[in-house]
Formats: C-alpha cells, sequence, structure tokens
C-alpha cells in the first residue's frame, strides 16, 4: 500500500515537472533541442495555415469553396519558390496528367508540337484547324496557355491545358522571335496523324554510310528500347558512323537518358543526382553498347535540355562524340512530382545533376548556365535550302570513317 502511494505520488510530480517545462520551454522555444525545436515549429506553422484557411472559409463575407481555397494556397506557396519549374497540378489536372497518348481524332486547336525548355516549339499546324486559323506558325514557341507557364513542363500537362471541349476558348503565349504574342483559339475537333518523337535513316555521304537518329524527347518511358532497335537496324545495314540529333529535345527521364548514352558508351559514369533531401546517385554506363566504336556525333541547339544534355554531355566527356551546332539551353537541376492528400500534386526542383567532370550545366541553383559547349559551333539553322548543322556533323563522322 505504502509502494502504490509512492507510485502515485511520484506520477502526479512528474506530470506536474512535465507541464511547467511546458509552459516554460514554449516561452523559450530557443531552447529546446533542434531536432524536437524543428518539429514543433513545423507544426506551429502547419497549424497557422491550417487555421487561416478555416477562419477564411468560416467567416468571409462570402461563401468560398473548400477545394478552391486550398489549390490557391498551394498554388501560392509553390509561387513563392521562384522557381520556373516548380508547378501545382490541382486533382483534376493531375488526373488527367500521364494519362494514355491521346487518339488520332481529338479536341484542340490542331498543332504538333516537339517539349523544348521554354515549352513547346510548333512543328506543323494542321490545316483548317483553329491553330491554322488564329495564323500560328511552324517555329512559334508556345510558352503559356490560359496564363499558366509551359516553361520546364511535360508534354503531357502542356497539352493537357490546350486541349478541351469542343467549342470552348484557349488562350496561347506564343514566342516568334524577339515578339511575344498573345493568340485566341476556339477548341475543335482535329484529325491529326501520330506525332513523330523518333526518325531515323541512312544518308550516304562521301561513300560512307551514316546513320542519323533524330530523338525529340526522353519524356517517354521505353523511349530508348525504340532508338535502339533503329540503331540495330541501321548498323545491321551498313552504318560505318552516327549522328544522333538532340536539336529541340527539352529532355525527360534521367533513366532513359542513361540507356541512351549506354547505347554507345562501354563504362563509366553517365550522371550524378544531387539534392538536400535526396542520396547522391551516380549513373553508369548499363555495358553492352550497340555502337561503342563507330565514329559519332551529337546534334544540339539553345533548346537542347536537361535529360538531352546529360546525353550530350556524358558523350562529350567520354571523348565518345563530337558535340555540333550551338551551346545547349543550361538546365542543371531536375525535378520531381510529389502527390499530396487532396488528390493534386507538386512538382518542385529537388536536386542538381552533374556531369562525369563534375561539371553542372546550370549557373549555381535555379539559374541558366552556358551549357554545353559544342566542338564545332554551326550558328545557321536549318531551313528550306538545308541544315547546316546535320551537314557538317556528316562530313566530320564520314571523314574519321573512311
Amino acid at each position: 500500500m505504502h509502494t502504490r502511494t509512492q507510485k502515485i505520488s511520484l506520477a502526479l510530480a512528474l506530470a506536474v515537472l512535465l507541464l511547467v517545462a511546458g509552459i516554460w520551454w514554449g516561452g523559450h522555444p530557443s531552447d529546446l533541442p533542434s531536432a524536437l525545436r524543428s518539429a514543433l515549429t513545423a507544426n506551429n506553422h502547419l497549424s497557422a495555415v491550417d487555421q487561416a484557411l478555416a477562419d477564411i472559409e468560416q467567416s468571409y463575407f462570402r461563401r468560398l469553396p473548400a477545394s478552391g481555397l486550398e489549390n490557391s494556397a498551394i498554388t501560392g506557396a509553390v509561387a513563392t519558390l521562384g522557381d520556373p519549374y516548380a508547378t501545382y497540378q490541382t486533382p483534376a489536372e493531375y488526373r488527367h496528367f500521364g494519362k494514355a497518348p491521346a487518339p488520332s481524332s481529338f479536341s484542340g486547336v490542331g498543332i504538333e508540337v516537339l517539349v523544348v525548355a521554354r515549352g513547346l516549339l510548333v512543328q506543323d499546324v494542321i490545316a483548317g484547324s483553329p491553330a491554322a486559323r488564329g495564323r500560328v506558325k511552324p517555329g512559334d514557341v508556345i510558352v503559356a496557355g490560359n496564363g499558366k507557364s509551359f516553361r520546364g513542363r511535360s508534354a503531357g500537362y502542356s497539352t493537357a491545358v490546350i486541349r478541351g471541349k469542343t467549342g470552348t476558348p484557349v488562350t496561347l503565349t506564343i514566342q516568334r522571335g524577339t515578339r511575344r504574342l498573345t493568340v485566341k483559339l476556339v477548341r475543335a475537333v482535329v484529325n491529326a496523324p501520330p506525332p513523330q518523337l523518333l526518325t531515323a535513316r541512312l544518308a550516304a555521304v562521301h561513300g560512307v554510310r551514316v546513320a542519323v537518329i533524330a530523338l525529340a524527347t526522353f519524356d517517354v518511358s521505353g523511349i530508348h528500347l525504340e532508338v535502339a532497335a533503329k540503331l540495330r537496324q541501321l548498323l545491321r545495314a551498313g552504318a560505318q558512323a552516327v549522328v544522333l540529333d538532340l536539336r529541340d529535345n527539352g529532355g525527360g527521364l534521367v533513366t532513359e537518358a542513361q540507356a541512351v548514352a549506354s547505347l554507345f558508351i562501354r563504362r563509366g559514369a553517365i550522371v550524378t543526382t544531387r539534392g538536400r533531401a535526396q542520396p547522391t546517385v551516380t549513373l553508369y554506363a548499363s555495358g553492352h553498347p550497340l555502337a561503342p566504336t563507330q565514329p559519332m556525333a551529337v546534334l544540339v541547339n539553345g533548346d537542347t535540355a536537361s535529360a538531352a544534355e546529360i546525353v550530350t554531355g556524358a558523350l562529350q566527356v567520354d571523348h565518345r562524340a563530337i558535340v555540333v551546332g550551338t551551346h545547349t539551353y543550361g538546365k542543371g537541376v531536375y525535378q520531381e512530382v510529389l502527390p499530396l492528400r487532396n488528390g493534386g500534386a507538386i512538382d518542385i526542383t529537388v536536386g542538381e545533376y552533374f556531369l562525369p567532370n563534375g561539371k553542372n550545366l546550370g549557373d549555381g541553383g535555379l539559374r541558366r548556365g552556358a551549357g554545353i559547349v559544342p566542338n564545332v559551333i554551326v550558328k545557321a539553322p536549318a531551313g528550306p535550302h538545308g541544315d547546316p548543322a546535320l551537314n557538317a556533323a556528316l562530313r566530320l563522322v564520314a571523314a574519321k570513317a573512311r
């Protein structure tokens, strides 16, 4: 009995002590252990945000939907990052993101595009489409749709903004040279051919057969298998050299970049990724390349970015390929899509990547850097009278193959 009374007294004393300590620490949070202080501070911040949203929903003089407030709050939080690549996808947008490719007949504006660092590069405009009537032209870069920036976004996200119900309007912000235009279009049913993500052909230069492979994106899982199949086919047809065209390739999946580079490199590092909350990871050539010795060139321009820069940089650092064209985009960071409990997702920058020589292609953090400097600079763009950069690359590899 005496022992039980002692235990009760001890428990009461401990409770009082914890209460006093809690009150004291509440007024002196700086004296808390760092780990506990960080956890409590984070919870207080979350509580303040939740309280603000609840107060607005309950007390604002007009009724507001809770989901609208939540979406606006998350959008605002992402906007404060000052990150041109970071976005918030609402639950509706995230449900649509990454779905199966659109059929040949769809409701949209009638353009064929490639993902570039700035947005969507218009490759072709379907005759009679809303885009044709709105005088959208090949070579235009769509940098935003309905006010949503397409910089650094995937094809799935950007095209989902442009497409929509027949008869509804969409406003496109277009960069045409040095001019920025706003074009208002009305969506309609459009019949379109499938997009050309990969083209391959055999070119003959002074008796030398050269495999020319143009890859539009790394944003498709398994695209390296298609590149491998085309490369294997051209090698069997007698290709003695290779030109890999990555112009206007805005990047995509780092694992696809690793796999494509591994088609040409026997061994060694391809890229190293490093982030604050991410472990440092180095991706290596996976072995058994299809074309490890054939003379090779890579074509690039100012819209060669991200994963496309990784492939180009790995091949250049390894002295496996000569790079031809103009400076690449200079993106040295990568993003990750993080799903949220409300069904939406945030796509934010989580780390940086580094070439095998340790170089980061950005200029520190989110700033664009010099990118990859070509071994042979050719500034003249492709046009109706020829493709100077491609011709230069063909001559270089053919000379090495002879």
